[in-house]
């Protein structure tokens, strides 16, 4: 892979210069240099945070728990279909 040489340095900072302008370039530059600051220390504060644990000291695992037995099957019968006795009790349609 080719390393950029001095001339692709100079076309890139041009073209930069003149998508934000002079004004924006230095905030920019900055602005990152503060994120990546920021990160940084944040990256060293959590490496910091985690507990060392010798492995003397460790816990066991716990012992895998058994699985419920399943129910029974239920010896009850299915539910019945419904009726065709209309209101007044007869057997028939319920259509009125």
């Amino acid at each position: 892979m080719p390393s950029l040489g001095g001339w692709e340095i100079v076309i890139i900072l041009g073209v930069l210069v003149l998508l934000f302008g002079a004004k924006r370039l230095p905030d920019m530059a900055r602005s990152i240099g503060q994120s990546a600051r920021v990160f940084k220390g944040e990256m060293k504060g959590m490496k910091n945070d985690e507990p060392e644990t010798p492995a003397a000291q460790a816990t066991p695992p716990a012992p895998p728990v058994a699985p419920a037995p399943l129910p029974a099957a239920s010896t009850t019968e299915p539910p019945a279909a419904p009726s065709t006795q209309n209101a007044s009790g007869q057997p028939g349609s319920n259509a009125q």
